[in-house]
């Protein structure tokens, strides 16, 4: 349970104590003792109240039980994270978000009712697209316009070497266990920098199916544990980052790529929070992500290029030529602040229990398995981080975009990000995932199409 600072606080001398009013405990109460973000009177009582519709035996899937669902219980799995010794400051609070639902769901804990209303509202609102555009164009609108420049133009150096490296360290490890190269290869090292599920797996499965005259059905259940164990490697290595970063202080940039000023916990981002910025510019600032996302479907349905990916290429033009007021840019970042604190564990939680299987991933949890996934990711992550240092950039900010090479997606960016509290480099590992994704997966398919079969 955690506490937050308040203007004001209950006299700490006991002598003192019968001098405060009820009220002012209450308050107190309610400002100070929280389950993530949630005043701990008020997750109390979203527990009955869902626990009442459960009884029932029905749990409405719309969007106002889901927000206090979803709430209620991510953040409750978020908070036990945190609370775990050692690894709750590696990230655990991520993977327990995520991997606590999907196994309480599997093993029939978790009541059918709310699994039913999550899954329903998930897949039908998308919320995770609302997510993601809402963090893309925030983080983006926080930059300074030199940092953002040198950094896309920089981040894809230690991205390329950390992918050749890591595939030639997964491939030894897996050699030297007596594992054939085609398996090593196309079913543990490439589906673990495919970028995910709907870009990566699948395409992949398909390619398969295609290529080697299997069941897409059985190419899939290979792959998807793959990807999801290497997103699960990099939550962790992205949390230790973060305690890395936290002790030598000079290899970070605390969400920066770049050396050079404070872009964002200085300038703009401060004066978004100092009270000057009103309702209506906050919620013209999450009208513009949204606006922006729709133009990447556009973009999708012309040329292909993924929605995210569009949107964010969208996003950093208007910014580098000002197409957006001062002003508009703090709503942009109020809303990316907002979704950062507020939805992350509650997104978190509907993804467990709606697209991670548990038993994939227990079945593909063996001894050589596990040694080839944590050895490529491994070396994948140290190259980013040793190259981004070589060429000027923050090495552990650089290393956690490279760990997003190795995400479950959009899904395991949030969680790897959340995990090494580097929110703020989202646009880098949308690139990361989605076009280092794409690239890989088309390059190996076009391959295998044409000299292996």
């Amino acid at each position: 349970m955690s506490t937050t600072d308040d203007s004001y606080s209950v006299p700490q001398n006991p002598d003192n104590l019968t001098q405060v009013s009820l009220k002012e405990k209450w308050w107190h109460i309610l400002d100070t003792w929280k389950i993530g973000i949630i005043p701990l009177p008020l997750f109390v009582l979203a527990g009955l109240l869902i626990a009442v519709d459960c009884l029932g035996g029905k749990l409405p899937s719309d969007i106002v039980v889901m927000v206090a669902t979803l709430a209620f219980f991510g953040f409750a799995c978020g908070e036990f994270g945190k609370r775990l010794p050692v690894i709750g400051k590696m990230g655990a609070a991520a993977i327990c978000a995520t991997f606590i639902p999907s196994a309480l769901v599997h093993y029939g804990l978790l009541p059918d009712v709310v699994v039913e209303s999550t899954t329903k509202f998930y897949k039908s609102t998308n919320i995770l697209y609302l997510y993601i555009c809402c963090i893309i164009v925030g983080s983006i609108m926080s930059m300074n316009r030199t940092t953002l420049i040198q950094g896309f133009l920089r981040i894809f150096f230690p991205m390329l070497c950390g992918e050749v490296v890591g595939m030639v360290v997964g491939m030894g490890v897996g050699l030297a266990l007596g594992m054939e190269p085609f398996q090593i290869f196309f079913f543990l090292i490439l589906p673990i920098m495919a970028g995910g599920v709907g870009e990566g797996a699948i395409p992949l499965s398909i390619g398969y199916a295609t290529l080697l005259h299997m069941d897409q059905g059985v190419a899939l259940g290979r792959i998807l544990p793959i990807v999801m164990l290497g997103s699960l490697t990099a939550i962790i290595i992205a949390g230790s980052l973060n305690q890395l970063g936290k002790r030598y202080p000079h290899l970070t940039g605390e969400g920066e790529l770049m050396p050079g000023k404070n872009t964002q916990a200085a300038g703009p981002l401060t004066a978004a929070f100092s009270g000057k910025t009103d309702v209506t510019t906050i919620a013209s600032g999450a009208l513009l992500a949204v606006l922006l996302y729709m133009l990447g479907m556009l973009g999708h349905k012309l040329i292909g290029l993924p929605a995210p990916v569009g949107m964010l290429f969208i996003a950093v033009f208007i910014k580098l030529v000002h197409g957006v007021s001062p002003r508009l840019l703090e709503g942009s970042q109020v809303v990316y602040k907002f979704f950062q604190t507020s939805v992350t564990y509650p997104i978190l939680f509907a993804v467990g229990v709606s697209i991670t299987p548990w038993e994939e991933l227990v079945h593909a949890f063996t001894f050589t398995n596990l040694l080839v996934i944590v050895s490529t990711v491994s070396a994948l992550v140290t190259t980013g981080f040793f190259v981004g240092k070589k060429i000027g950039m923050h090495p552990i900010d650089v290393a956690i975009v490279s760990c997003c090479q190795s995400g479950q997606g959009g899904t395991g960016d949030v969680a790897i990000l959340t995990a090494g509290n580097r929110m703020s480099l989202m646009p880098f590992a949308q690139i990361a995932t989605r076009i280092g994704g794409a690239i890989n997966v088309s390059l190996a398919l076009l391959f295998l199409g044409n000299f292996l079969v």
